[in-house]
This record gives structure tokens, C-alpha cells and sequence, in this order.
């Protein structure tokens, strides 16, 4: 993302397929014209033009009596009018067009699973001539019956295999153990526990950056609304989060810090080494907060963070090179990360649920969420 433009986290542009469309598609692939080129002319991604060529090839003969299969617009229009109309009468979602174009807009566009695209429908108070269950709306999206939405559009179902890694030895914990944590965290009785993490750029890894300082977004989860607040550092060293962390206690002041940050549990990493940084007050005597560390090679204990950060990927995937991201592009997806209805939650979004925490305390207002 340059100059406050998204890059990675920019949103496709959402756009139906009309028949006049679909000639244009015809003519510039019959004219050899590349995917993105045609995607630029016709007004949408280029991944809903990839998906039409795919799926809508017909066998025609040449007049050397060669069968190769092409892209007709005629037939691409009649069977997505066929997928809809001729699917029986268990497929309730062809009698509302509208409920199917806002479903797919807001699982493409806004990157929503369907339990949390159905979830918005009720939250918003919309009413549609139909209802539909979210096993229904997986059903759909597999057949094939929306315009462009396939199941490679949503967020991964299930864990993926993980590949094994060698066992480095393990660091000494900086700080206190997650063993001598308040059993009431790990239970989500309390508001101010939270989970801090780095996600690492991409630039990386690439061996003309061997050496360099590479950004890193810093990732703090509060275990009981799930709230999540993010930072981008200039790098991944420890005295980056305690500045970070720092700046932090100077905006909102020592009190409050204490009562919205009381814990804070992270993983053994470099990032985290310097406990008493992370620990002790900018402002003053006293510490603002309690660090904990968790055991070695156990990411399942900082749970809540783990599940964020598969969120923050669905805008920039691993590969991503932080430095082309903007700060304000950083602001956007914790807002859409915030305002993410969460089943855990009764399907409320975080930020509702956090910002409720803090009129608790009369902090209304002090860290403003999203």
C-alpha cells in the first residue's frame, strides 16, 4: 500500500456480469487480450474474468474440423440464468436477488464468512423475502450458484497441515511463567487481559533483504471481547514494542493503562525479551502492567491472538511486504477486524463489547475502538 493506498488489503471491486459484459469478454479473448486486460475494460477483478473463461467454455468446430474449446457469451448468460432458475424449488435464494447480491458482496468485498454474512443481516435489522441457514449458504456457494463467490473466496475452514519444523532450543522465559498467571484470565472472567504478537513482513525473506530491518505489525487481542489493536514498527526489536507500548501509556495516561492493560501474555520471542521494559511505567514509578510468558512452541495458549492474526491475513497474506502499508490502511482492518460480527460474542463485534467494558470503568472514550 503507497502513499495511503491499499495495496494487498484493497478491496476488489463488486461487480455483476451483465450480457453486454460478456460480449466484450468474447471479443477481447477472441482478440488474444490478457486477463487483466479485459478485467480493466470490463469494469471488474480480474479474478471474476478468470473464473467466467473457466467455467463457461463451449466445444466448437473450426472449419478444419478441429474441436477447440472457446468462450461464448450466449452460453456463459444462459447457464448462469439456468444455475438459478432451473435448480428446483429447494433453491429458495432465486426467488430474491437481492438477498444473493448483498450475501455475495459482503463475503467478496468485505471478506465475511458466511455464518458472519448472515449474522450482519440480522444486526443490520434487514428483511428479506427469504431466509436462508448458513449450511444452506455453504451449499450454494459449492454448486456453484452465485455469480462469481466459490469456496476459494473464504476464509480456510479448519486448520491446514502444518509442516514439521526443527526444534530450536528453547529461551529462558524473561518474565514470569503463564503457570503463575490468575487462573480467572484463562477462564475470560475479567476485561484488560490481552495477547500480544508480531506478524512478520514478507521482504524478509527475500535474499536481497537478508540483513535488513524489515517492518513488523504488532498485534495486541483482549481475551475476553476479542479486541484487537494493531501497530505498525519499524522492526522487529524489542525496544520497538516498548516504544510502542510507551506511546501508548502516554495517550491514555498511567491509570487507565492499568485498568484496560492489567496482563499482557506473549510468546519466548527476541520481541518480548526486555520484561521490565515491557512492565514498567513511562510516566512514572510502578509498573503499568503484568507481562507473562508462555511455554515454548505452545501458540495454542496465546489462542485468541492466533485467531486475529489469521484475520489480519485475510488482508495481507504471508508474502506481504509491510513497507508498502500505510498506517491508515493499518487502521482500516483493525476497524474491520472490530466491527467483525463474532459468533462468540452472540454475533456482536468486538468493538461494541469493548467499548461497553470501558464505560464500565468510565474510561468512555479513552482508547477509542475500532
Amino acid at each position: 500500500m503507497k502513499g495511503g493506498k491499499t495495496g494487498s488489503m484493497k478491496p476488489r471491486r463488486f461487480c455483476h456480469l451483465t450480457m453486454h459484459k460478456r460480449l466484450k469478454i468474447e471479443q477481447m479473448n477472441r482478440e488474444k487480450y490478457t486477463i487483466q486486460e479485459i478485467a480493466k475494460a470490463v469494469g471488474v477483478h480480474y479474478t471474476t474474468v478468470w473464473r467466467e473463461l473457466k467455467r463457461r467454455q463451449v466445444v466448437q468446430r473450426t472449419t478444419e474440423l478441429i474441436d477447440q474449446e472457446v468462450y461464448c457469451a450466449d452460453v456463459a448468460e444462459r447457464k448462469y440464468r439456468e444455475n438459478l432458475a432451473a435448480k428446483g424449488p429447494e433453491l429458495k435464494i432465486a426467488n430474491d436477488r437481492e438477498l444473493a447480491d448483498y450475501l455475495e458482496n459482503l463475503m467478496l468485498k468485505d471478506r465475511y464468512s458466511p455464518a458472519a454474512a448472515l449474522a450482519k443481516i440480522k444486526e443490520e435489522g434487514r428483511v428479506f423475502s427469504v431466509e436462508i441457514s448458513e449450511w444452506t449458504l455453504y451449499s450454494y456457494i459449492t454448486k456453484g450458484v452465485f455469480r462469481t463467490l466459490t469456496n476459494k473466496d473464504l476464509p480456510m475452514r479448519g486448520e491446514k497441515k502444518r509442516k514439521h519444523r526443527k526444534v530450536q532450543p528453547a529461551r529462558v522465559p524473561a518474565g514470569d511463567s503463564i503457570e503463575e498467571r490468575d487462573p480467572a484470565v484463562e477462564m475470560r472472567e475479567c476485561f484488560g487481559d490481552w495477547e500480544m504478537d508480531t506478524v512478520e513482513s514478507g521482504k524478509k525473506k527475500k535474499k536481497k533483504n537478508q540483513g535488513k530491518e524489515t517492518k513488523r505489525l504488532l498485534v495486541m487481542t483482549e481475551r475476553k471481547t476479542r479486541t484487537e489493536l494493531l501497530w505498525m514498527m519499524p522492526n522487529g526489536k524489542t525496544e520497538s514494542v516498548v516504544r510502542t507500548l510507551d506511546a501508548l501509556e502516554r495517550k491514555i495516561g498511567t491509570t487507565a493503562f492499568r485498568q484496560i492493560f492489567r496482563s499482557i501474555t506473549v510468546d519466548n520471542g527476541s520481541e518480548f525479551a526486555n520484561c521490565k521494559g515491557l512492565q514498567r511505567s513511562c510516566l512514572g514509578k510502578g509498573d503499568r502492567t503484568h507481562v507473562y510468558y508462555c511455554h515454548p512452541y505452545s501458540s495454542w495458549e496465546r489462542g485468541s491472538n492466533e485467531n486475529c492474526n489469521r484475520m489480519v491475513r485475510r488482508w495481507w497474506p504471508k508474502g506481504t511486504d509491510f513497507s508498502t502499508i500505510s498506517v491508515k490502511a493499518v487502521r482500516t482492518v483493525q476497524k474491520w477486524i472490530n466491527e467483525y460480527p463474532r459468533e462468540v460474542l452472540g454475533w456482536k463485534c468486538a468493538a461494541a463489547v469493548f467499548n461497553e467494558h470501558l464505560a464500565g470503568l468510565g474510561l468512555e472514550g479513552v482508547l477509542a475502538c475500532p
